[in-house]
């Protein structure tokens, strides 16, 4: 028997072993803690697991994370030594990109302050500078940021993107490791992150890195969009650069602590626009068929694709 488990927090496991079922009605799907035999389990999905929830499985082939990130699991001692996939579909891909446009264009075009002139009654018209005057900067251009960035490419905005080591994207400026940082910095005034959380990361975005960003620009102040890891953040940083004006504005999806703390300040800072780590929440039925896909390929000796290298968590 080639069974799968569902080892998940803050998710509804009983809906994706029905979708897992629908897919192949002849594989037996458990959701822990109700493993049964740890032999039967070939295959798991995991997200955000209880601690030791994956310890034990001999017999497991491959680990899927439900998710385009895999620090919660790769910081898991008991983490089994086999394959670990992470999700890359065109579904969260698309959204991805989706998320990245509208945050871009909300501060592109002055929204903070039309919403704020909304609620006071103020008819107002800001200046509405062109597409092509800005500067945007994608950390992290992996296929998530890649298509972001040919989006808004296609917008009329200068994109650049960085990457730790390099990479070459037809039409866009690219820079990588950290000789490449500085320039990339100032040459940008709409930054969106969308890093994996590494050792290496863990903390990237700080005061340090927002002085380096464009403060020239026609936005009158730089711009952080994050939509990778909540981890990559220094929180009191970007509430002080906030404050400062390092930063003129911001875009946040995601956090140190989730869901954010309602005492949280970014709650109702005027500067700032809060979403609940929804920025590519892709169709479950989409994600249930990519991992049975990559199960039916492995089984039929073609191999898996999106294979993490867990040196560098991603």
């Amino acid at each position: 028997m080639t069974a799968i488990l569902l080892a998940m927090t803050g998710m509804d496991s009983a809906a994706w072993a029905e979708r897992f079922r629908a897919l192949d009605p002849t594989r037996e799907v458990r959701i822990w803690p109700d493993i049964g035999n740890p032999a039967d389990i070939a295959y798991a999905c995991a997200w955000k697991p209880k601690a030791g929830a994956l310890k034990g499985l001999d017999n497991l082939k491959v680990l899927f994370s439900l998710g385009a990130g895999v620090d919660a699991l790769i910081g898991d001692p008991d983490l089994p030594n086999v394959p670990l996939v992470r999700i890359v579909d065109p579904d969260m891909t698309a959204r991805m990109a989706e998320f990245v446009v509208l945050n871009v264009l909300l501060h592109h075009r002055r929204m903070l302050r039309a919403f704020a002139d909304q609620r006071a009654h103020r008819w107002l018209q800001h200046d509405q500078p062109a597409a092509s005057s800005v500067r945007v900067g994608i950390m992290g251009i992996g296929q998530l940021g890649q298509d972001s960035a040919v989006k808004l490419r296609m917008m009329g905005f200068q994109v650049a993107g960085w990457s730790r080591s390099p990479r070459s994207l037809p039409g866009i400026e690219t820079f990588a490791g950290e000789d490449g940082l500085a320039p990339f910095l100032a040459r940008t005034d709409i930054l969106v992150v969308l890093l994996p959380l590494t050792p290496a990361t863990r903390g990237i975005l700080n005061r340090s890195l927002f002085a380096g960003l464009a403060q020239d620009g026609v936005l009158g102040g730089p711009v952080l969009i994050n939509a990778g890891r909540g981890g990559l953040q220094n929180e009191a940083d970007i509430l002080s650069a906030l404050d400062d004006g390092t930063l003129a504005s911001a875009s946040l999806d995601v956090f140190v602590t989730e869901p954010l703390p309602q005492d949280s300040p970014f709650w109702d800072h005027e500067k700032v626009i809060v979403t609940s780590h929804v920025a590519a929440d892709s169709d479950p039925q989409a994600l249930a068929r990519y991992i049975h896909e990559q199960m039916i390929a492995f089984e039929a000796g073609r191999g898996l694709t999106n294979v993490v290298d867990r040196a560098t968590g991603y």
